[in-house]
């Protein structure tokens, strides 16, 4: 059965080959094909400009700061980053999940399951302040107070819960929870700013500077950051240095604790991972690191991370692969057998396609006129051995004589017009069965 379908398909190709019109259309569509394929790698190479949008929240945090000085970082490499501002990192999730951003800067805890989007990069952790009245001196002081968690919409207001939960403080029971934007908050007369402020930053913020020059406000110690990191992967233990934002008063009069929240770079999981590579060269610039005064460690570039691994993040990660480790020799092996494979296709595609090669007919011969001038040879010998009367006389020994003569004449015009031999020996034999011949008939002449 294999065997009789093997048949028809050779012959059904062989008749597809005989077809010069249906051989050129195959050929031209291949090479369309080919093109394409060529095409796309050279344009894969090809250096590429990208516009995108970027986001750091509130206009007046650091993450927006942060964010434009990438912009102005990665604007010589290509890329082209707008810096929106939105409300908190809740929102701008949600705009990069429906692609309205490219990335944002939001803060880890926030664990929101939103479709589309994947992590970049781990970049810091930001410090959570809580910025005070200064009567109040612990977390207990905070009871029945006015706490600003931020919007509603914002991350710092998730994590600022999870932390006053963890205290045993609960909404509406032992503290009061107001949402006023950074905007608003500052707009607000010194006598109904709320008692406590949240805010999320990199110290020294400048925010806090301003509310606590502003406002007499100091700033609160979280004293158990390392309890809680051990229940909390986003946790991070630091501390805010004395004298950050005042120094007389102090503010704060020595090192205090505090929760430390992880500043992740998201983007949407659509976005070309050739952009997201060229935005982490600017992230881990010394450019932008001397701007912003602090550095960010590449080791941690997938701490905290909630949110599927960019392809950009692997793709600048696997930079700093040996270009010669074990790997790349497997796959420098793999591309030199498909080339050779490929190569091979080739050949044989164009030789099926140049068309079945013309039938070759063979040069005639004169094998067969030599054959039958040394038949001519035998029957004078056999006229030599069996004549009619017993003997031969001497008219029939001139006539068998001038016979060979005209068999040699005759091979040797034959030999000067064309003399294509197929037996090279032919030629040879017949002039050697001549000159025995001849002997023959010279010793009858000469028997008595």
């Amino acid at each position: 059965m294999a065997n009789e379908a093997r048949g028809i398909l050779n012959d059904w190709l062989n008749r597809v080959q005989r077809n010069e019109r249906v051989r050129k259309t195959l050929a031209g569509l291949l090479i369309l094909v080919l093109l394409g394929i060529a095409g796309h790698y050279v344009y894969e190479v090809l250096p590429r400009a990208y516009s995108l949008k970027i986001t750091g929240g509130d206009i007046l945090g650091n993450r927006h700061y942060l964010a434009g000085a990438l912009r102005d970082e990665v604007l010589p490499n290509g890329v082209g980053l707008d810096v929106l501002p939105t409300i908190g990192s809740q929102e701008a999730l949600a705009e990069v999940s429906e692609g309205k951003l490219d990335f944002a800067l939001i803060q880890g805890g926030l664990e929101l399951p939103f479709p589309n989007v994947s992590h970049v990069a781990n970049l810091a952790p930001e410090l959570l302040h809580f910025l005070v009245r200064p009567e109040i001196k612990d977390i207990a002081g905070m009871r029945g107070m006015r706490i600003n968690l931020g919007s509603k919409k914002g991350g710092t207001r998730v994590i600022a819960k999870q932390l006053l939960a963890f205290s045993g403080m609960q909404d509406g029971v032992d503290y009061v929870e107001t949402n006023l934007g950074t905007e608003d908050l500052l707009a607000l007369r010194k006598d109904r700013v709320p008692d406590v402020i949240v805010i999320t930053s990199f110290a020294p913020s400048n925010v806090a500077d301003y509310i606590v020059r502003q406002y007499g406000y100091s700033l609160l110690e979280i004293p158990f950051p390392s309890a809680l990191a051990l229940r909390q992967g986003w946790v991070a233990d630091t501390k805010v240095m004395a004298y950050m934002y005042s120094v007389q008063p102090p503010v704060p009069p020595r090192d205090v604790k505090t929760v430390g929240v992880n500043l992740q770079l998201v983007a949407n999981s659509h976005l070309d991972p050739r952009a997201v590579f060229k935005v982490l060269e600017g992230v881990y610039s010394p450019g932008l690191q001397m701007r912003l005064k602090m550095k960010f460690d590449e080791d941690k570039i997938l701490e905290s991370s909630s949110y599927p691994l960019s392809s950009g993040t692997r793709l600048f990660m696997d930079r700093k692969n040996p270009f010669l480790s074990q790997a790349t020799l497997k796959k420098v092996e793999s591309l030199f057998g498909l080339i050779l494979s490929v190569a091979s296709t080739l050949i044989v595609m164009f030789k099926w396609f140049k068309g079945a090669p013309p039938e070759v007919v063979p040069p005639e011969t004169d094998d067969a006129f030599f054959v039958a001038l040394a038949e001519r040879v035998l029957a004078v010998d056999d006229a030599i051995d069996t004549p009619p009367d017993g003997s031969l006389a001497s008219g029939r020994l001139d006539e068998l004589q001038k016979e060979l003569s005209e068999i040699k004449a005759a091979a040797m015009r034959r030999l000067t017009a064309n003399g294509l031999l197929a037996n090279a020996n032919l030629v040879p034999q017949l002039f050697s069965a001549i000159a025995d011949s001849r002997a023959r008939l010279e010793f009858l002449r000469i028997k008595p």
